[in-house]
This record gives C-alpha cells, structure tokens and sequence, in this order.
C-alpha cells in the first residue's frame, strides 16, 4: 500500500529531523567557534570515564524514567522537559567536568521521559517492551557526525545494526517481571546504544568546556543537547507510527526516494 500525500509529507519531515546534522554543527553554530578547543581540555581517560557514564545512565532511563509513565496520556509536553534540562545542564556547566559527569545521569533520565512522551504522543504504548526499547533506541540515532563510520550514519542502518540486540533484550524483558542490570541481552543492548550514545555527550563536554561557557551556557548546551534528541524521536516514532500502518519495507522504500 502507498503511502498517501499527508503521510509522504510527514515521513519527509521525519527524514529531514533524522538526517541532518548532528549535535557539534548546532553547538558550533551557538559557541560561534568550533568546539576542538574543548576536545583539547577533555582529560586522557575521558573515553574509559564516559564510556561508563552512559552506560549507567542509559540503563538508569530504561529502568527508572520510564517504567514511572502514564502510558494513558496522548499529548507530549517538551517544554518542560526542556527547562528541566536547562537548570541541569546549568549546574553541570557550573560544576566543571566533575559536575558534567554527574549530571549525565539527571540529562539522559530527563530526556529519555521527553523521548517517551513524544513517543505516546505518537500511538505508542509505554507498557509495551518494544516501545520501552525504542525509546532508548533513539540515543543512538544522533544525526551525522565526523566522528561516524559513513556505512552506519543512515537512520535505517543504525536501526539495523541494533536490531539483534533490540530482539534479545526484547525477549528478555517480556519474560522477566525486573530487570537485572548484568543480563547479557541488556548489556549488549545498552554497551552499542552506548557507544554511539556516548559521541554527543563528548561533544556536549567539549562544549561546555570552552572557557566562554560556563554555567549559563552550560544551560543553553543543554538545550540544544535535549532539543536534538526531541527531534531525533520525533523522526523515530513519526516513521514507527506509518510502518504499523503500512508495513516496514513499503515505508522503508518510500523513505529512501526521497
């Protein structure tokens, strides 16, 4: 079945939100300068520290945030989330790396519940396993960045290359009543959301750590940081939404012609 002109329309709308550019192009264009003087200032094991950081934060997300939702709600309210993710983002921005760190935790919980209001917003139900799983699917769906393999920057290729560990964790959460953080399934899950996941956070530090920031600008970083994921799940769930509709591959194709 065809997709019809309104649903085309929105299905391009959510390309343009899937595919643009990623989070370093809007905080240069914010900072006025490029952020490589941050990524200077980012501490040796910065990689091995953030690594785990996102690991625990994400899996908090899943477990906390949105297991605590009205699945009953339809309408989203991004706004506040957003002020919510201003007045963290100005405390990490305050606190310097340490605080950056710590305040990873609050962000990603914070934007995994705006994630899942978009989401409801779009005919999704939060008791179902697989919504819960696509709401933290979209951390990885960052937009392009230098800092990606080219074969794996496509919406639909990231979408792939999790599909296996989208399925066992699946698989794992519809047979068990909670969770347990050291299951194979979910790590393998949340350590590739991670891996991605954990390219914008860095560029979100290295941002934050441009002398001219600090705490007012850590605020506004964190606008944008909360703002990119909100359109990234907007996209997500706009194209989840049309393929109940009109099935994954029929959506898929018209996707790529545009």
């Amino acid at each position: 079945m065809m997709l019809s002109d309104e649903h085309f329309a929105e299905l391009a709308e959510a390309k343009r939100l899937l595919e643009n550019p990623g989070l370093a192009v809007k905080i240069t264009n914010f900072v006025g300068k490029p952020i490589e003087k941050g990524f200077e200032l980012l501490p040796d094991n910065w990689g091995q520290r953030i690594g785990v950081a996102t690991k625990d934060a994400l899996m908090f997300a899943m477990k906390g945030a949105l297991l605590t939702m009205d699945s009953r709600s339809s309408e989203s309210h991004p706004r506040w989330h957003k002020v919510a993710a201003a007045v963290s983002g100005a405390a990490g921005g305050a606190l310097g790396l340490a605080g950056l760190i710590a305040e990873l935790l609050v962000s990603t919980t914070i934007m995994c519940r705006s994630i899942a209001d978009i989401a409801r917003a779009n005919g999704e139900s939060l008791d179902d396993v697989s919504t819960r799983l696509a709401c933290i699917e979209v951390f990885a769906l960052g937009g392009t960045s230098r800092r990606d393999d080219a074969a794996e920057i496509g919406y639909f290729a990231v979408r792939s290359s999790l599909a296996r560990a989208v399925s066992e964790a699946a698989e794992y959460l519809a047979s068990q009543a909670l969770a347990e953080e050291s299951a194979p399934a979910l790590v393998r899950l949340i350590a590739l959301i991670a891996s991605r996941f954990q390219i914008q956070v860095s560029e979100k530090a290295a941002a934050q750590l441009v002398p001219i920031i600090g705490a007012a600008g850590g605020a506004v970083v964190n606008l944008l940081f909360i703002d990119h994921f909100q359109d990234m799940s907007r996209g997500h769930f706009t194209v989840r939404r049309l393929e109940r509709h009109y099935g994954t591959e029929e959506v898929r194709r018209a996707y790529e012609r545009i």
